[in-house]
């Protein structure tokens, strides 16, 4: 008998078999239910870990995805330049333009390509006058470059500034050092002051001779006997220009630099009080003395014969020298380096001519140096240090001299260039032998003025008054004289 039936024998009365049955009842619908919530529960769970399994795959999918981004990317990243992203950017104002301005931009991609923590962005801000009226703009509104290229004529104007971090003690402040003393004396003493560098000697120049000797020979002249004086140039050009061998006999380029200021030193002769400016601040003036007045007066005439033509302020007299117009002229050395790359003609140099009576001189360095500039982070002038140490290079400064014509700063530079290099570039050594073997004396070691812009301006501007006739040469020279004293004293009642 089943465990039922037994249980219903025992359970007689109705009312007991009514509650046995209630409770088997409740009880068989109560496992149900579980067996059916368990069932349900079940498929939930089943569900669940269903839903579960495909979300966690589809994060697996996009973390994966995301990790194989990531790695996409930062192989992106490391594949670019590292100058693209982690160079501390330095910035040099110049003034070198057309071919010169490409040899700057050779030398600054040298300098950025030899290392990976800083970028020098080179920017052309014009002429010199230009790069100085700039900078000095920049650095009153606070924004400065932190290097500046600026001409010999405006050293003073810097020197007494405040503007400038000496070039001298940004190199010890670095730890880099520089031995100063392998500069050639002529430019350490131009662009120092208590016997320290305050700027980087870069692009010095100096005024030569130019002639073309395919006019020369057209006029019966030897073409391998430069005019070595005054008189050699006037007796040359009119030679030249009575036989239409050139249109031009003679003409010059920075008719202040290269008629009154180089004269007067490369005939041992006062430019200006203390030395020049070099002593002492320059307060007076002194080029209106007989020397000036007789270059002016030797020009004047040769105006009036046809054999002297102005050609205008600044480079404006090497187009004619260039293009063979001119057969004689006087122009910076750096114009070396364009006639050799452009001239159609044979051409040749020689040193500056001397006027008879005078003593020897020395003839004085143009071109400009690299000023540092105040007001920039200390990490940002490791890096103008770095660069300035790299043009000091000797490789570097006898690559510039070869490409652009300026002549080398350092003995060790000099040495770094071919033994032949001067017998196979003679035009280049002309320079540097005519400074480097010239007399220096206190008259001849050049010319440092305040606001010396501004007085080579009044020097040309009455210079133009001389050769259009509105006034002699004595009388031009005086008011030029008179002018530029005024803008000495303006000057130093600013920084006395």
């Amino acid at each position: 008998m089943s465990k039922l039936s037994g249980n219903l024998n025992k359970r007689t009365n109705d009312s007991e078999m009514l509650k046995f049955l209630f409770d088997f009842d409740e009880t068989i619908r109560f496992d149900k239910i579980v067996e059916r919530e368990k069932t349900l529960a079940l498929c939930r769970l089943l569900k669940y870990k269903m839903i579960r399994a495909k979300f966690n795959k589809e994060v697996k999918i996009m973390k994966m995805a995301k990790a194989w981004m990531v790695l996409i990317l930062m192989a992106g990243v490391l594949a670019l330049p590292l100058t693209s992203w982690a160079k501390t950017e330095i910035i040099w104002w110049h003034a070198m333009g057309g071919f010169l301005g490409e040899r700057v931009n050779d030398i600054t991609n040298k300098f950025n390509a030899s290392q990976s923590e800083y970028e020098i962005k080179a920017i052309n801000k014009g002429g010199y006058a230009d790069v100085l009226t700039a900078g000095i703009a920049a650095y009153r509104a606070k924004t400065p470059p932190h290097i500046m290229q600026v001409f010999e004529v405006g050293t003073q104007t810097m020197l007494s500034s405040g503007a400038i971090y000496p070039v001298y003690q940004l190199m010890k402040d670095q730890g880099i050092k520089i031995d100063w003393d392998d500069f050639i004396s002529v430019v350490k003493t131009y662009y120092s002051k208590g016997g320290n560098l305050y700027s980087m000697p870069f692009n010095s120049s100096t005024p030569i001779l130019y002639y073309n000797k395919t006019a020369f020979e057209k006029a019966g002249l030897n073409p391998q006997v430069p005019p070595k004086t005054f008189e050699d140039i006037e007796k040359a050009a009119k030679a030249v220009v009575s036989k239409g061998a050139a249109k031009i006999g003679f003409t010059v380029s920075w008719p202040s630099w290269t008629l009154m200021e180089n004269m007067h030193t490369w005939n041992d002769q006062p430019f200006a009080n203390n030395n020049n400016g070099i002593a002492a601040m320059a307060t007076e003036l002194k080029f209106n003395g007989k020397l000036g007045t007789q270059v002016m007066e030797l020009l004047t005439r040769w105006q009036k014969e046809g054999i002297f033509t102005y050609s205008g302020r600044a480079a404006r007299g090497d187009q004619p020298t260039i293009n063979g117009e001119a057969a004689i002229s006087l122009a910076s050395t750096a114009l070396v380096g364009t006639m050799a790359r452009t001239s159609k003609f044979d051409w040749g140099t020689g040193n500056l001519p001397k006027l008879s009576g005078y003593p020897q001189g020395n003839s004085i360095i143009g071109g400009a140096s690299l000023w540092v500039m105040k007001g920039h982070k200390k990490e940002q002038y490791k890096g103008v240090a770095k660069f300035l140490e790299f043009l000091g290079q000797p490789e570097q400064q006898a690559w510039w001299h070869a490409n652009t014509g300026y002549f080398p700063l350092t003995r060790a530079s000099v040495k770094a260039l071919p033994e032949d290099h001067f017998r196979k570039n003679s035009n280049l050594w002309t320079a540097f032998y005519q400074i480097t073997s010239g007399k220096t004396t206190p008259n001849s070691q050049g010319i440092r003025l305040g606001n010396f812009v501004a007085v080579r301006d009044t020097i040309e501007a009455e210079m133009e008054n001389v050769f259009s006739a509105r006034k002699t040469p004595k009388q031009g020279l005086d008011d030029a004289v008179k002018k530029g004293n005024q803008t000495l004293k303006e000057f130093a009642s600013l920084y006395k």
